[in-house]
């Protein structure tokens, strides 16, 4: 059975970098497989790809030699379950608020007794080039379990959240973090403020002994954020990676009426 390189190298201490795919193309999936990313997440929660497609992108990136992982729409029992059965090699949670969501995550990717995982699905095993049986002795130890802390309610109470063992990382949406700490007037907080969030939620994960992840936007971000002690690392996505090429040609051929439209997305 293939074993999940992305928790052996959190596990190991090292850094893990992947990217986004919110487009839904299986195509552009199995290309981005085989450019040396150590992941890819097919982010189901914010965009229109279903079971189906996700299936199939999972496939092409784990035939790829990557490590494919699924942000659900929440953390719910059968979100989790489809995934996993399905294929995926670990779970993206959004929006974790709660000990008990936190903790009803990882019970939905672990089989009994270690968790309440539902034992079926005819897909997962061929994923990790596995038997039904293998696979279903060693997924436990091979699923990773991601967290994400995106609500300033859950950096204040970082320890009675994610410390529920079972967590592989825990990863910061930058937008919604930000979006959770407007003042009343409806303005963003200041970089200072929100850095401070960002510092108390790696420290958080220090404490716990939890591998750190955030989202970032550039590779020159990424770097930072490595050298600040963050290992699971996404740079940007499928969708930005297009607009921001396509962007700077049009921009370098003084093309256009239309040049900055795609500096919306």
């Amino acid at each position: 059975m293939r074993t999940n390189t992305l928790k052996q190298l959190l596990k190991s201490g090292k850094p893990a970098v992947g990217t986004w795919l919110s487009m839904g193309s299986i195509t552009a999936a199995r290309f981005l497989a085989r450019s040396g990313f150590d992941y890819l997440t097919v982010d189901v929660e914010h965009s229109l790809v279903n079971v189906e497609t996700t299936t199939h992108m999972m496939a092409a990136i784990a035939d790829a030699g990557c490590v494919p992982l699924v942000r659900v729409p929440a953390g719910k029992h059968d979100h989790i379950k489809r995934v996993l059965d399905n294929g995926g090699y670990g779970v993206v949670v959004p929006m974790v608020m709660s000990r008990q969501e936190a903790a009803d995550a990882v019970a939905a990717c672990k089989y009994p007794p270690r968790g309440n995982r539902s034992v079926g699905g005819s897909v997962h095993a061929l994923n990790f080039a596995a038997s039904p049986a293998d696979y279903y002795a060693k997924a436990d130890d091979e699923i990773a379990v991601i967290l994400q802390c995106e609500h300033i309610h859950s950096v204040r109470n970082f320890d009675e959240v994610y410390g529920v063992g079972g967590v592989d990382a825990v990863f910061v949406g930058p937008n919604d973090l930000m979006a959770s700490m407007r003042g009343p007037d409806g303005k963003p907080p200041t970089p200072e403020v929100f850095q401070q969030a960002l510092a108390d939620i790696l420290a958080g994960c220090k404490r716990n002994g939890i591998p750190a992840g955030i989202h970032t936007f550039s590779s020159d971000e990424a770097k930072k954020r490595i050298a600040d002690g963050w290992q699971f690392i996404a740079v940007s996505s499928e969708l930005r990676f297009m607009t921001d090429g396509a962007a700077k040609i049009v921009s370098d051929l003084g093309l256009g009426k239309h040049a900055g439209d795609l500096a919306k997305y």
